[in-house]
């Protein structure tokens, strides 16, 4: 498995949580366990993402910008989960933040795997790539756990 494939795995189930988050009601047990379980997903795989994708990509003059800018895509999602612990789950509020997360969680991996990726299929070797994939999934199952 190369790095690509590794973080496609991780990108369908932010798909399907974000699509199950904004699908909840209220102040239920769904929605807390869903938004649990988006928010445990997203900080894995952010942490493991910018150390084995995006850090050795910002090397290279191609993909250093679109790195940089996945990076603070990352810090814009993060605000966005920080915001709905903050608010109540009952609340109109709690949902319409809710829907800005999905939205910037599906803009994201759009850019990911329909840019990002092939301007770093451009400047990563294969080797490197099926390396990546190793360190990345190392990582990224440490930070579950972690959460």
């Amino acid at each position: 498995m190369n790095i690509f494939e590794a973080l496609r795995i991780s990108h369908d189930t932010q798909r399907t949580l974000a699509d199950a988050l904004v699908q909840t009601q209220g102040d239920s047990r769904e929605r807390a366990l869903v938004f649990k379980e988006l928010k445990r997903e997203l900080a894995a795989h952010a942490a493991a993402e910018e150390r084995f994708f995006y850090v050795p990509l910002i090397a290279h003059d191609l993909t250093q910008e679109p790195s940089r800018h996945g990076i603070a895509e990352h810090h814009q999602m993060d605000k966005l989960v920080e915001s709905l612990e903050a608010t109540d789950p009952s609340s109109p509020g709690w949902l319409a933040t809710a829907r800005a997360l999905h939205h910037k969680i599906n803009h994201h991996l759009q850019d990911e795997e329909h840019g990002v990726f092939q301007l770093a299929g451009k400047v990563l070797g294969e080797a490197e790539k099926l390396s990546l994939a190793l360190d990345y999934e190392g990582e990224f199952v440490s930070q579950r756990l972690k959460a």
